[in-house]
């Protein structure tokens, strides 16, 4: 799937649907009585967690050891609705909403939207929920709180997947990387700053979707349906795009995230900017990982650009730890 058509799919969800042979006379003239198509699976039920001040919503399926799935920047308790499913069959699947994305409450709450804000969260929303080391599984900026949250609490982690965590100031450290966080910052944040500045919420989403996707006019090129899912997350991205940037993406200290002892997936897409490839590079030596994966064909949302291939290698991963 193109990384477009996936970032659509990514925020309209999925849906169930297909065909199956052409309709046409069958030999006599006698036509078939149609075969009902099998339903799709319910969707789980959206269950609420009061956490540290604020109701996190959240949907779970499967038993066992728990998975915990944290989306990233525009993102919801949606963006996993590729995995729910599959990694049901083998595990506690849940997948939530962070602070201020739907359906939580778009509101403010007198904190600032921060790493670390998130990251406690998660911290609570495990304890809260009695999970017992659960694999954390982040995608973008929610593999950048499930790093944190293993930083802070390594006892409550079973595992972690990370992919693409934007770990910007990580790029200053090369010529080749802070020419890319400068020319990321030019044609993607500080544009999107100035749009939610002035009220231009729908300018503010397309340049940070551009920007995260490497390709100008990728938010153009959106259905209008899935266009407008991201414009209710306006107030969220509103938050993160004026945030202060030293709480938004602080430094991590590449010894103090190499004495991580849990194991570590890292994820990229084939396909995704240069920038992504270049911190799971340096991400990759400061935790000498042994396992990265480079999922094909897919962009900066390698969960929804090709579901199977990382299902798969995310699942296998997670039952060999």
């Amino acid at each position: 799937m193109r990384p477009a058509a996936a970032l659509a799919a990514l925020i309209a969800g999925l849906a169930c649907g297909g065909g199956g042979p052409a309709s046409g006379p069958t030999p006599g003239g006698v036509e078939p009585a149609p075969v009902p198509a099998a339903p799709p699976p319910p969707q789980p039920a959206l269950r609420v967690a009061r956490v540290r001040g604020t109701d996190l919503h959240f949907v779970e399926r499967g038993a066992g050891t728990p998975v915990v799935f944290v989306h990233g920047s525009l993102g919801t308790l949606d963006s996993w609705r590729p995995q729910i499913d599959a990694f049901a069959t083998r595990f506690r699947a849940i997948a939530y909403s962070r602070r201020y994305h739907p359906p939580n409450a778009a509101r403010p709450d007198g904190r600032a939207y921060a790493l670390a804000l998130h990251a406690d969260d998660l911290i609570a929303l495990i304890e809260g929920l009695g999970l017992e080391r659960p694999h954390l599984v982040g995608s973008a900026y929610g593999a950048y709180v499930a790093l944190l949250v293993t930083l802070r609490r390594p006892d409550l982690v079973r595992s972690l997947v990370l992919a693409e965590p934007p770990i910007l100031p990580w790029l200053a450290r090369t010529p080749e990387g802070d020419s890319l966080r400068r020319a990321f910052e030019s044609a993607a944040q500080q544009p999107a700053r100035r749009a939610f500045a002035r009220g231009d919420s729908v300018n503010g989403i397309r340049h940070f979707v551009d920007g995260v996707s490497g390709r100008r006019g990728t938010y153009d090129a959106l259905p209008e349906a899935a266009r407008a899912r991201l414009l209710r997350l306006a107030f969220e991205m509103r938050l993160e795009m004026r945030a202060d940037p030293d709480a938004y993406l602080p430094m991590l200290s590449c010894p103090e995230v190499g004495g991580i002892r849990n194991p570590v997936l890292l994820v990229t897409g084939e396909h995704s900017p240069r920038l992504f490839h270049v911190l799971t590079e340096e991400l990759a030596r400061c935790l000498r990982a042994e396992e990265t994966v480079a999922v094909p064909g897919a962009g900066h949302h390698p969960q929804a650009d090709h579901p199977t291939f990382y299902n798969s290698a995310v699942m296998g991963f997670l039952m060999r730890n």
